[in-house]
């Protein structure tokens, strides 16, 4: 015998209209941002048909013969992601106990905190590799230092949120027991984080290969410098090597950060 479904409760005309007038200002947000940004379309599609033919060919003819190169430089920024994130990893963990108000038991601190946070959120990783370039040189080193800082944001938001979810029943319960403060941070509050903690360094991580592919562009070391040159020159088969490259190392980091993931979490 089928189960018999509760009617649906019918829409009042306050939430249809609320809704129509949601859909007409995002359309409307539409149409007002291609409107504005005076798009030339014709234009577009002319210098899309006229590169096609001769750039997308050379695209998929990768020179082979720069493949070493290639491969070393992808190492090199695969090393500027690694040791960028492990130095986020670690500078996170304190800010995200600051930010957690369970952690610190005070609304003014955990708000500085979360203000912290958010102020190195709001530099993307390619405006804080130009002012480490600046600083420091262009070298590898100023491209760990965008990473470093530029991970730490996020990280210590997600360390702040799950501190924040974590069961402080076990706290309390070691409190009462009669635990000190290094005791309960060490057997009742980190062993429940410790496992999203590095779930999302692991993520982090995978991301932040991503984003050092390009740092090298402003001079910030590894691949993005080969390819800052590649498209200087109109080396398109270099260039097709170099995504090629980058295509298989981030598929490869992908699938491998999710099954250690999944093993962790």
């Amino acid at each position: 015998m089928s189960q018999q479904l509760p009617p649906k409760k019918p829409r009042s005309t306050k939430q249809i209209i609320r809704n129509i007038a949601i859909v007409i200002a995002v359309l409307a947000l539409y149409v007002w941002t291609f409107v504005s940004i005076n798009i030339d379309f014709g234009r577009v599609v002319e210098r899309f048909t006229s590169n096609f033919d001769r750039v997308v060919p050379q695209l998929f003819s990768p020179n082979w013969d720069r493949a070493p190169e290639v491969i070393e430089m992808m190492i090199e920024t695969i090393f500027i992601a690694y040791v960028g994130s492990l130095a986020a990893a670690i500078i996170a963990v304190p800010l995200g106990f600051l930010a957690a108000f369970n952690m610190t038991n005070s609304r003014i601190l955990a708000t500085f905190g979360k203000w912290i946070l958010s102020g190195v959120r709001a530099f993307p990783e390619i405006i804080l590799a130009i002012l480490f370039v600046v600083a420091v040189g262009p070298t590898p080193f100023a491209g760990i230092l965008a990473i470093a800082i530029g991970s730490t944001g996020m990280l210590g938001k997600l360390y702040a949120e799950v501190l924040e979810s974590i069961d402080m029943n076990v706290v309390e319960a070691m409190q009462a027991n009669g635990a000190n403060k290094i005791q309960i941070m060490f057997h009742g509050v980190i062993p429940q984080v410790i496992p999203e903690f590095l779930s999302y360094a692991i993520y982090r991580f995978e991301i932040d290969v991503r984003a050092s592919t390009i740092l090298g562009y402003v001079g910030a070391g590894g691949i993005g410098t080969m390819i800052f040159f590649a498209q200087s020159g109109r080396n398109w088969n270099d260039m097709g090597m170099i995504l090629l490259v980058i295509i298989i190392v981030v598929t490869v980091i992908d699938y491998a950060s999710t099954y250690i993931r999944k093993r962790i979490v």
